[in-house]
């Protein structure tokens, strides 16, 4: 077990279909401050060459599951961890084994979402996330004309005055969350078996830095980065938006890159967008405009390997006419990008 030596054992505990999940990754431990500065820190030191009862095996990764938490623990009693190489630096932080463990439920996610002229859709959303996740919180802001009851458990349905704005119901949505962290769908997706919060939940976990980190939406990940030019004083700068540009990888997860902005399927850390917000003033197309005003805050990452499906629905007449955008919508936000981010010029590619 030569690569334990250098990282820490982090078991991963989640639940999954009634099941609860311990799971064993390697991750640097670090303890998080109250300023800029992290430092890294020792768990649980096993001495060279001997055995302490806690979880570990002869792999990189151990799994552990069962229905039951009570016999879990009783399980974890009973494992080892076999400490397999010799140094005489063996307190050097890199050259011992460190233990954290990380607990994982439905008690750490919200799902929250926003609905307008679409209930038929609604329903089958919140039908597709009980057939995975059964308990999970769901909160629902709606600015329909005419209100429906929706109703179930762990629900929360939030109504609001009509036609408001997509950026309002997030407010409103995100405002309620009380959970670490929140998923936001839009209200015509479909969750699949490939829509694993839990795996967003452990990048998250495993890079504290990180502020969102997005899935894909029907094999389409969209993501993009944002570059901004500073300007005169007198001017302001030049902020350029260019689709399908990532940055490097995430450490230890390969799948996941840095980005600026990610698909309108991602999980966030509550309090980082709760400190951004989403800008009411925008109420139609206005997705990529809340991570324009995140530059700078929030640290963004796209992951290829979790996503949701999308429903087929053809859009009605007067959804449309909400939905598309008019001449002066477009021009109103350029107007308000330019004034309330000191900009002279935006430019998409």
């Amino acid at each position: 077990m030569d690569k334990c030596i250098a990282y820490p054992i982090m078991p991963l505990l989640r639940l999954t279909f009634g099941l609860i999940v311990l799971i064993c990754c390697f991750v640097l431990l670090f303890a998080l401050p109250n300023s800029p500065l992290q430092y890294p820190i020792q768990g649980y030191t096993v001495q060279p060459l001997s055995s302490s009862v806690i979880p570990g095996s002869g792999e990189k990764e151990l799994i552990i599951k069962s229905r039951s938490l009570e016999l879990l623990n009783d399980v974890l009693v009973k494992v080892s961890y076999t400490s397999t190489v010799y140094h005489i630096n063996t307190g050097d932080l890199g050259l011992h084994s460190q233990i954290f463990f990380l607990v994982y439920n439905n008690s750490q996610v919200t799902i929250a979402t926003k609905t307008f002229l679409r209930y038929e859709q609604l329903k089958v959303l919140l039908d597709s996330i009980r057939k995975f996740y059964s308990t999970i919180k769901v909160i629902v802001a709606d600015d329909n004309f005419e209100p429906e009851h929706i109703t179930g458990e762990n629900i929360q349905h939030y109504i609001m005055p009509p036609a408001q704005g997509w950026f309002a119901g997030r407010n409103l949505a995100v405002s309620q969350v009380t959970t670490k962290y929140f998923l936001w769908v839009d209200d015509d997706f479909l969750f699949t078996e490939k829509t694993k919060i839990e795996k967003l939940v452990e990048v998250m976990e495993a890079v504290p830095e990180l502020d969102v980190v997005g899935g894909s939406v029907k094999e389409n990940q969209f993501y993009f980065s944002l570059i901004y030019e500073e300007g005169e004083e007198t001017e302001g700068g030049c902020l350029y938006r260019k689709s399908n540009k990532k940055l490097h990888s995430v450490p230890g997860y390969p799948q996941c890159f840095l980005a600026s902005g990610v698909v309108n399927f991602f999980l966030a850390r509550t309090d980082a967008v709760q400190r951004v917000g989403f800008d009411p003033k925008l109420q139609r197309i206005a997705h990529s405009e809340f991570f324009m005003d995140g530059l700078g805050y929030l640290l963004v990452a796209t992951c290829g390997d979790v996503s949701i499906d999308h429903q087929h629905v053809a859009r009605s007449a007067r959804y449309r006419k909400f939905r598309n955008p008019r001449k002066e919508d477009s021009e109103f936000k350029l107007q308000l990008h330019f004034f309330k981010n000191h900009l002279k010029c935006i430019k998409y590619g």
